[in-house]
């Protein structure tokens, strides 16, 4: 059996589907997961990551896990806590999404410090360990749903900027490998799309899935800046700004590792747009 944490998250969401449809047993976890949230004949049970005594009973009968690093030290205080717990329980393997900011951006509090730690902890645990480090996420456009419904415009800033945005799907595909698969331990995976894209093209990639235009507004730094504090702390925001507008080398490279586990190239930002048109309409 395998726990997924994060099971109403757009990557936790989607595996818990992938695995279930390969015929695996699931027991999708998340605070305030229901029933509707979950497919037909998945068991669910409510667990927080920052609460390692609610994950106890989650893990009776479970051989791997799925863990969402989180990010935050509150996650980081109670990580080995996690796989302390399902280690007793007899989990003999744990797939961790982290970011790939944690290689990028190792200076940073958000993205790097507690990434990395996170990282340390699961690889110092019991399991065999694989850890994703996806890029930036096509659903990060879900941001864009009030703009587009109301004026078919995309707001963003850096519009000619491009990032090898990943479909989550190919996120939990490449999970569900590591997690019933083997040969996968002990491996760091980076997930990218299959080639820069901008937030200008994809605006274009979203008005081809609608069928009719729509426009791309440029904001600026500061715009966007006091956008993201409304949603996220200062230094996420400023992080998430640098990443978008002044991307490494290592952050525009597309990685061969999710045609490497799947056989297959990633999906395209416009074939996310596409499976995820009906939210913009």
């Amino acid at each position: 059996m395998i726990v997924v944490t994060g099971a109403t998250g757009n990557v936790g969401g989607a595996l818990v589907r992938v695995l279930a449809e390969a015929g695996e047993k699931v027991t999708a976890t998340s605070r305030n997961i229901t029933e509707a949230d979950v497919p037909d004949g998945v068991e669910h049970a409510k667990a927080d990551l920052v609460d390692a005594a609610s994950l106890r009973p989650v893990f009776d009968g479970a051989d791997a896990l799925f863990l969402q690093s989180g990010g935050s030290s509150a996650h980081l205080l109670r990580t080995g806590e996690i796989l302390a717990e399902a280690e007793k329980a007899g989990v003999g393997r744990v797939v961790l999404l982290s970011s790939l900011g944690v290689a990028t951006r190792p200076e940073s509090a958000s993205h790097g410090v507690v990434g990395l730690a996170i990282e340390e902890a699961v690889r110092g645990s019991g399991l065999d360990w694989t850890i994703l480090r996806p890029g930036n996420f096509a659903s990060n456009s879900y941001a864009w749903i009030p703009p587009v419904r109301a004026e078919r415009t995309v707001t963003a800033p850096f519009g000619d900027v491009a990032l090898p945005t990943v479909d989550p799907r190919d996120i939990a595909e490449v999970a569900a490998a590591a997690l019933h698969e083997d040969g996968h331990a002990g491996r760091f995976y980076e997930l990218t799309g299959p080639v820069p894209i901008t937030p200008r093209e994809q605006a274009e990639a979203i008005g081809a899935a609608l069928g009719e235009p729509v426009g791309f507004a440029e904001l600026t730094p500061d715009q966007a800046r006091e956008r993201m504090l409304d949603f996220m702390p200062p230094d996420i925001a400023e992080t998430t700004l640098a990443v978008l507008g002044s991307p490494t080398p290592a952050e525009r490279r597309v990685s061969p590792d999710v045609e490497k586990v799947l056989g297959r190239a990633p999906r395209t930002y416009a074939d996310w747009a596409r499976a995820h048109v009906a939210a913009f309409r």
